[in-house]
């Protein structure tokens, strides 16, 4: 595991020969270039629009990064940490988004599309699965005696770990329906295309947990067991236990439930698009990856040594939402069949006008 990749530091100075050694962050290189993209920006839209196009989040989002360049290096002078969990999660997001944009324009489809549904998805599934896991461990968070700035803290402290996919899956659901009534747009149709881009996603997002070290498996005496280091989750969680003491240097070998999941994300990928061609309902390739996924989260819970059973059950509490989810599957699924076989829609079904709500 590498929980921090390296740190970005704000005291760099890049050597400009007789101009001399220039900071990259503050009163540096970088506001030089932003104020250049800025005026450019600004004469594009003059000669587009007289500013007519210019909306209060493009003016915000521009004055936004300019205040950040500037007073960063006094906010956080040790510079920004970057964290594996984080940096596996923004790169299945980019990768996530790119697969749908190209099988969105493969289908004749606005590949733009995929970009805006998936800040709509991404936005929904952080914040589903940080309440996830804040309701999950609440005693971690409301401690008698916090003040509620202090609660608030510890919620958004992203860093610190704390996700948990079932929750993101689930209000990231919710986010896509909004955006689809708000665009228009048949959610079905769509849904069908993007679905694999969901567990490219979940893919990288599961080898971040393996950089982070959370999501661990149960002991393992397999030849691919792996171990953590000392101070990590699965050592703290062993020591106080008993299982091992102090001078431990690693964990005991474990099962590598995190790549079992990353590779589980993988197979799901392809199935779901190996599946697309033969769909005869619109919201058959979503409702296969609705009723697989529970099924091998499932077995997969089964090895992992993170989570207690839940009302006086073996059962985490993610098994108990993989049933609820794999029944609800099975419903859509049956509803989907009953429903009369129709053929792909043109693309202008999908991208439809955007609706006036």
């Amino acid at each position: 595991m590498r929980s921090t990749l390296f740190t970005i530091p704000f005291d760099v100075k890049i050597p400009l020969g007789p101009l001399g050694r220039w900071p990259l962050f503050g009163e540096g290189l970088l506001l030089a270039l932003w104020g250049v993209l800025l005026v450019a920006w600004l004469v594009r839209e003059w000669r587009r629009s007289r500013f007519a196009g210019v909306t209060p989040g493009s003016a915000i989002g521009w004055l936004v990064t300019g205040i950040a360049i500037h007073e960063v290096p006094r906010v956080v002078p040790d510079g920004i940490p970057v964290y594996g969990f984080g940096f596996l999660l923004f790169i299945g997001f980019l990768s996530a988004t790119w697969f749908g944009s190209r099988r969105l324009r493969t289908h004749g489809y606005d590949g733009e599309l995929a970009w805006d549904v998936a800040m709509w998805v991404f936005v929904g599934g952080i914040v589903g699965a940080r309440l996830f896991y804040v309701v999950q461990y609440r005693d971690k968070y409301f401690i008698a005696g916090k003040s509620l700035s202090e609660i608030i803290k510890s919620i958004v402290m992203l860093p610190d770990g704390g996700l948990v996919f079932y929750g993101g899956m689930i209000l990231g659901t919710v986010a896509y329906f909004v955006f689809c009534w708000r665009r228009g747009i048949h959610p079905l149709e769509l849904a069908d295309l993007v679905a694999p881009s969901i567990f490219i996603g979940m893919m990288f997002g599961r080898l971040g947990c393996l950089m982070h070290g959370c999501c661990y498996g149960d002991p393992s005496n397999l030849p691919w067991a792996i171990t953590f280091p000392a101070g990590s989750v699965p050592w703290e969680s062993q020591l106080a236990r008993g299982v091992i003491d102090e001078t431990a240097l690693r964990s005991l070998p474990l099962h590598p439930t995190q790549i079992y999941d990353s590779i589980n994300g993988l197979l799901l990928t392809l199935l779901t698009v190996t599946y697309y061609p033969y769909r005869r309902h619109a919201g058959e390739v979503f409702a296969l990856g609705w009723v697989a996924y529970p099924d091998s989260r499932f077995v997969i819970e089964l090895l992992r040594g993170d989570e207690p059973g839940q009302f006086g059950t073996t059962f985490t509490i993610s098994q108990w939402v993989s049933v609820g989810m794999f029944a609800s599957g099975v419903g859509f699924l049956i509803w989907l069949q009953r429903q009369a076989p129709s053929t792909p829609r043109p693309a202008s079904a999908v991208t439809a006008a955007p609706a006036t709500r």
